[in-house]
């Protein structure tokens, strides 16, 4: 399937519905494990919450490697390849409930978070071959829109299965079933089937950038930086979960704060998947700085005890921020990198967001210890830090007059 063939004006074509409900039901699956798992390492387990900061760093850090060589490895052998490999690994994460020791629970977590960064920036390069380039903010917003409402039923399904005093062990093992289906949704695809080779495939928009080669690539690394300072201030739902929970005194009103921010999310995928010409500075703007003033409320409303109301408030800003995030980066990674490298580029995507959740995860873990204050705080600063960058960098881009290459990716 070649590449220049592959690309049609329709965002949703076949595959992309194959491709959306593969986001769909895994998330479905690993979902309900991550709304459970800070619940069930310090609760059940009677782990310190450090554990839980450094059981996502360890899934981070690793996975930032895995998911460039993913990448990599898509635009060489096929990226349905890779993503059906990949996919069929995740189901690891649902035996996190069995070993009676928070050591082999982190192990099988871990395990499984690997295998989804393996399959993630080859899933995504699938996509852009078959949507046109203008419809790409649409079809990233579907995928997350799909992807985040697999999310919320997964929730909410925990918070059934909780309230009707179901075991984690239990909970987890049935999210086998969701992550089967969506690893047959990805072989019923068609894209990504074969390798993209740069010598016998041609793909017009590389020839479109050659001029806007060196804006481009800026406009490139800056998105990368920008998403590494990110994901510095990202973290782990898990953290306001633990803090409602152990606030409310309740597990099911923790869990449905992240059953509140994955709706907010998928709306806001929606969204913003019709906002065309959205680009730099709406990621920076509503992405960046909304995730600042979400973890800034949260660090308010523990600090002031404001309630849950409260927590819910700043949780769902962080919903659109994410909503916001997970449809602008990918949209304009895809942008500025030539078909022949699009998983690589998802892949170093990845990796960027991955290697800045490492950090992220472990300071919310130890400054989580002394309060939340500080770690939200923590979170704050430095998703302001990203946006600052991203704008530096989309400002810089447009002073050097932009060619006809770069000028297609809207700011």
């Amino acid at each position: 399937m070649g590449s220049a063939a592959a690309i049609r004006p329709a965002p949703f074509h076949r595959d992309v519905w194959w491709i959306a409900f593969s986001a769909f039901f895994a998330d479905l699956g690993y979902q309900a494990v991550i709304a459970g798992l800070p619940l069930f390492l310090v609760l059940s387990l009677r782990a310190p919450v450090w554990v839980f900061g450094l059981t996502t760093a360890l899934s981070y850090g690793p996975g930032a490697l895995i998911g460039y060589l993913g990448g990599r490895l898509g635009d060489r052998i096929g990226r349905r390849r890779v993503s059906i490999i990949g996919n069929s690994l995740i189901p690891l994460l649902s035996l996190t409930g069995l070993p009676a020791a928070a050591g082999g629970a982190v192990a099988l977590f871990a395990g499984g978070w690997w295998a989804r960064n393996f399959r993630t920036p080859a899933r995504r390069a699938m996509l852009t071959e078959v949507v046109s380039p203008q419809d790409r903010s649409r079809a990233f917003g579907l995928l997350h829109a799909l992807d985040v409402g697999g999310g919320l039923l997964a929730a909410l399904g925990v918070l059934a299965l909780l309230a009707a005093h179901v075991a984690f062990r239990y909970i987890f093992l049935l999210t086998i079933i969701p992550l089967a289906l969506s690893t047959a949704c990805l072989v019923a695809t068609r894209a990504g089937a074969a390798p993209v080779r740069p010598e016998t495939r041609s793909d017009p928009r590389d020839a479109a950038r050659g001029a806007g080669k060196r804006a481009n690539t800026a406009l490139y690394r800056g998105v990368i930086i920008a998403a590494a300072l990110y994901g510095f201030s990202s973290y782990s739902l898990g953290f306001p979960i633990l803090t409602v929970a152990q606030g409310a005194r309740s597990g099911v009103v923790g869990v449905g704060a992240y059953a509140v921010f994955l709706g907010v999310s998928a709306l806001t995928g929606l969204a913003m998947g019709r906002r065309r010409n959205a680009g730099g500075v709406a990621l920076a703007l509503l992405g960046y700085v909304t995730a600042a003033v979400g973890s800034l409320g949260l660090a308010l409303a523990y600090g002031l005890h404001g309630g849950w109301v409260g927590f819910y408030a700043a949780v769902a800003v962080l919903g659109v921020a994410l909503g916001v995030v997970e449809t602008l980066e990918p949209t304009l990674i895809s942008k500025v990198t030539p078909e022949a490298r699009t998983s690589g580029g998802m892949g170093s995507l990845t990796a960027a967001r991955s290697l800045g959740l490492l950090v992220g995860n472990l300071a919310m873990g130890f400054l989580y210890v002394a309060s939340p204050v500080y770690s939200y705080s923590y979170a704050c600063g430095v998703a302001v830090l990203a946006a600052i960058v991203l704008l530096v960098v989309l400002a810089s881009s447009r002073s050097r007059g932009e060619p006809s290459g770069a000028s297609s990716v809207p700011a």
